[in-house]
C-alpha cells in the first residue's frame, strides 16, 4: 500500500480540526461527561471533541472506502471492523481535552493508521497551540512541519515526561527508582520532570528533549492511556529509532480486542538518540 497519499489525508483532516479547536480557545467550553477510565481525564468530552471528529471523517471516510479501510474514533463506538480489515484509521480528535479546556498547552489533533496485526504505519499529530505538524510514515522519515526531523543536542540531564507527579502515579516507588537507575545508567547530571499534557505532546516532548523518557507501569485500573493516545507517536519513535514499547519492551498492543484501554500492559517510550534521521 502506498502511505503517501493516506499520509496526506491524514494531514488535511488534521489540520481541519485543528483550524476547529483555535476558533474555540478563547471561549470557554462547557464539559460533558461519558463512560471512561478510572481517570477523569478519560471521561470528560466537549462540543468540540465532537465538531472535530465530525470534521476528520469527512476526510477518513472517503479513503475508507476507496482503500477497504476499518475505523476506531475516540467519540464513537468501536465497531469491530478494526479485526477484519488489513489496516485501520485511529483517532483521538482532540487529545489532552483537560489541557484545552483549561486553556493551556499539550493539546492536540491525532491520527495515526495502524495495521490489524498492531503496527503503526502513519502518524500524523497537529499541535493548535503552536500550530506545529508533525507527520510520518513507514519508511517515508519524520517531519516537523515541512522539514526532517532532527533531534536536538542531548541535555546533561534525564528528563521524564509525565501527565501526573510522580507520586500519584500507579507505582511511585518503583517508578522513582528506575528513573535514578536511568541517570546513573546515562551518567547525567539528575533528573527533570515534565508534567501535564496529554499522552500524544508528552511524548513529542520526549524527542524533543534527550535524554529523556516517558514511561507507564501496568496497573490493574481501567485506563492507563487508549490506543488513539500512542498510535500516532509510536509510528514516529519507531520510524526515528526510538523506543515506544509496552513496559516489558515488547510491541504495543494497539489492536487490543477485548478494551481499547492500555492499563493492562504500561507503556515505555525512550529516546536516548542524538542525531539527524533523512527522509
Amino acid at each position: 500500500m502506498n502511505l503517501l497519499p493516506l499520509k496526506d489525508t491524514a494531514i488535511d483532516a488534521a489540520f481541519a480540526a485543528g483550524q476547529i479547536i483555535r476558533s474555540y480557545m478563547e471561549e470557554e467550553i462547557p464539559i460533558e461527561e461519558k463512560e471512561g477510565g478510572t481517570n477523569y481525564a478519560s471521561q470528560v468530552v466537549t462540543k468540540v471533541d465532537k465538531e472535530c471528529e465530525e470534521m476528520i471523517l469527512s476526510y477518513l471516510l472517503p479513503a475508507c472506502k476507496e482503500y477497504d479501510l476499518a475505523l476506531l474514533t475516540e467519540e464513537t463506538e468501536d465497531d469491530g471492523s478494526r479485526f477484519e480489515k488489513e489496516y485501520f484509521w485511529c483517532v483521538d480528535p482532540i487529545d489532552g481535552t483537560l489541557s484545552f479546556i483549561k486553556k493551556e498547552p499539550g493539546f492536540s489533533v491525532s491520527i495515526a493508521l495502524v495495521s490489524r496485526e498492531g503496527e503503526p504505519v502513519i502518524g500524523v499529530i497537529y499541535d493548535p497551540s503552536t500550530e506545529t505538524l508533525y507527520h510520518g510514515a513507514k519508511g517515508h522519515g519524520v517531519y516537523r512541519n515541512d522539514k526532517p526531523w532532527e533531534f536536538p543536542a542531548p541535555n546533561d540531564h534525564l528528563t521524564h515526561v509525565t501527565d501526573k507527579p510522580l507520586e500519584n502515579t500507579s507505582r511511585p516507588d518503583d517508578l522513582k527508582q528506575l528513573l535514578q537507575e536511568k541517570v546513573e545508567e546515562l551518567g547525567v547530571s539528575g533528573m527533570r520532570v515534565i508534567q501535564g499534557g496529554g499522552s500524544v505532546l508528552n511524548a513529542i516532548n520526549v524527542l524533543k528533549n534527550p535524554p529523556s523518557c516517558m514511561i507507564k507501569h501496568p496497573k490493574k485500573e481501567t485506563g492507563g492511556g487508549s490506543l488513539w493516545d500512542f498510535a500516532s507517536t509510536a509510528c514516529l519513535f519507531h520510524e526515528l529509532g526510538c523506543r515506544a514499547t509496552n513496559f516489558e519492551g515488547g510491541q504495543l498492543d494497539l489492536n487490543r480486542k477485548d478494551s481499547t484501554f492500555m492499563h493492562h500492559e504500561g507503556i515505555y517510550y525512550e529516546c536516548f538518540r542524538n542525531r539527524s534521521i533523512d527522509p
